[in-house]
């Protein structure tokens, strides 16, 4: 960890994460409960990549998800009330209750969105990109998206189109190795996902996906370039997700992953990384620790709360927030 950063930063980072990562697991919770029952793909493991990125952008930069995008959300700046209440289905969600887990928004806070087919969301970014650049706007758009999502063509033709446009954009792959359940090394013939960026002509740039540090000075860097009418960089975050592909189980008993290398992963915990760093160098007391995770507890516990007692959205406003909400001649 370097030496440049203000301790306040450090302490918001390690909070992000500590956020998301309560978040998660009571989420878990719920959904083995049955109190949830959307489909949900847990951030557990990841949560250093949707921290450091956000961290690095302005209350108004644009960021869009995937299915995986929780993190996402609440690094940004969403409600976690909406957040946990949307997964309840309920009408007080950030989707009116009816998206469930994997249709995020959170527009007040620049978050444009997050849906299941994978790489769908690229090519919208890039579209925000290109808005913002045309109105002046001065907007950075990120795309957020998984190892396989660099498989699909919006993939390699929203990476031409923001090079030759170069647009405010930068695209973070958080590689955690496994598309579903098929590994990466079945899938491309080399590991080192940067080597798409050389086709585009863009920067393309790896990290620890696991070090929050790491990756926020590499988003940093993408986005001041982006900001300078430079264009869009390639960032390739390299983690692993703990749980498996959905749902709250571990998979273990599936043999799709090794339990050596889940537990290895475990082991580089981007949590526990950067709070052992900041306990070492004095820049956090057990104390302060302490009260950053009995904050968050709180602060979701909350959220459940609110979700629980919030109401199911009236049958009657079905045709409400739809195309067909248009009135015709």
């Amino acid at each position: 960890m370097g030496t440049t950063f203000p301790p306040f930063l450090l302490v918001h980072l390690l909070r992000t994460m500590v956020r998301i990562r309560i978040f998660e697991e009571r989420t878990a919770d719920l959904l083995l409960r049955g109190e949830i029952r959307c489909p949900t793909h847990l951030y557990i493991g990841q949560e250093a990549i949707a921290t450091g990125v956000c961290a690095a952008l302005d209350r108004s930069d644009y960021i869009l998800g995937t299915h995986r995008s929780h993190g996402h959300f609440l690094a940004k700046g969403g409600s976690m009330r909406a957040l946990m209440a949307e997964m309840f289905g309920k009408k007080t969600g950030c989707a009116y209750g009816r998206g469930g887990s994997m249709h995020l928004i959170a527009r007040e806070v620049g978050f444009l969105g997050s849906v299941p087919m994978v790489a769908a969301t690229i090519p919208i970014a890039v579209g925000s990109a290109l808005a913002s650049t045309l109105l002046e706007q001065g907007r950075v758009a990120v795309s957020f998206f998984g190892d396989g999502a660099t498989e699909e063509g919006e993939f390699h033709e929203s990476l031409n189109f923001a090079a030759l446009w170069k647009l405010p954009v930068l695209f973070v792959c958080e590689n955690n190795f496994y598309s579903t359940h098929m590994p990466l090394h079945a899938r491309q013939p080399t590991q080192d996902l940067t080597r798409h960026a050389l086709a585009h002509a863009i920067p393309g740039v790896a990290v620890d996906g696991n070090d929050v540090v790491a990756v926020y000075t590499a988003a940093h860097e993408a986005v001041q370039r982006a900001r300078a009418g430079l264009g869009p960089t390639l960032l390739v975050c390299n983690t692993y997700r703990w749980r498996g592909h959905v749902g709250p189980h571990w998979d273990l008993d599936k043999n799709i992953r090794p339990q050596k290398e889940v537990e290895a992963w475990m082991a580089r915990c981007p949590i526990h990384r950067l709070e052992t760093a900041l306990l070492q160098q004095g820049l956090l007391t057990p104390q302060e620790r302490d009260t950053i995770y009995a904050q968050a507890v709180h602060e979701v516990e909350d959220a459940v709360a609110f979700a629980r007692h919030s109401p199911f959205p009236d049958p009657v406003e079905l045709p409400a927030h739809l195309f067909t909400d248009r009135k015709t001649p």
